[in-house]
């Protein structure tokens, strides 16, 4: 499989623009599966993933599957407080984060995937709530980010939905390839790249 197929198994994200009531309802739908999703792959309650498994990267030089558990909490935290600026503030800049950085902090190595497991599904049942609970006309607010330019509430909405898409379909790839065996001592090399 080419690298851009490994990288983006689920194609690049494509904006959506404004969205329609059903769809946008889609979307927070998958936000709120996600969490449970995540969990199903990495920690089963019949047979959690080893070690060595999650220390296996998903592809040839991308992180290993603790980092893809654990960057997703970090990315989806910045998403929600970016989207309660947006409601709160009149057209805010927010400020980027430096993900593969913040992906080779210690606390990556050292927090079991477990507690990052448990800030998903925390962190997603307050952020649906939020988005379960606004009036149409609040997913038109918007924000600028430095890299991407002005966003609407929807656009933030379609791209954190298709992120977790993105990081999910990484798990499961690596799951159902050779690059993860379900049997222990799968190990291999340090990531370089998200």
């Amino acid at each position: 499989m080419p690298d851009d197929a490994l990288r983006y198994p689920i194609g690049r994200f494509q904006p959506l623009g404004p969205l329609p009531p059903k769809r946008r309802a889609e979307l927070v739908e998958a936000l709120a599966a996600l969490p449970g999703q995540v969990r199903a792959l990495v920690a089963p309650q019949a047979a959690p993933l080893t070690e060595a498994q999650l220390a296996t990267p998903y592809r040839p030089q991308g992180w290993t599957l603790r980092q893809v558990v654990h960057h997703l909490p970090d990315s989806h935290l910045n998403a929600y407080v970016r989207m309660k600026l947006a409601l709160t503030e009149d057209h805010p800049t927010i400020k980027p984060f430096d993900e593969s950085l913040w992906a080779e902090l210690p606390d990556v190595a050292a927090t079991p995937v477990a507690a990052s497991l448990d800030l998903l599904e925390a962190l997603h049942l307050r952020w649906t709530a939020l988005l379960r609970h606004l009036p149409p006309s609040a997913f038109a607010r918007g924000l600028t980010h430095p890299e991407v330019g002005p966003m609407t509430l929807d656009d933030v909405l379609a791209l954190y939905a298709w992120h977790g898409r993105h990081h999910l379909a990484h798990l499961q790839n690596a799951l159902q390839t050779a690059a993860v065996s379900r049997a222990p001592g799968s190990a291999s090399a340090p990531p370089r790249s998200g």
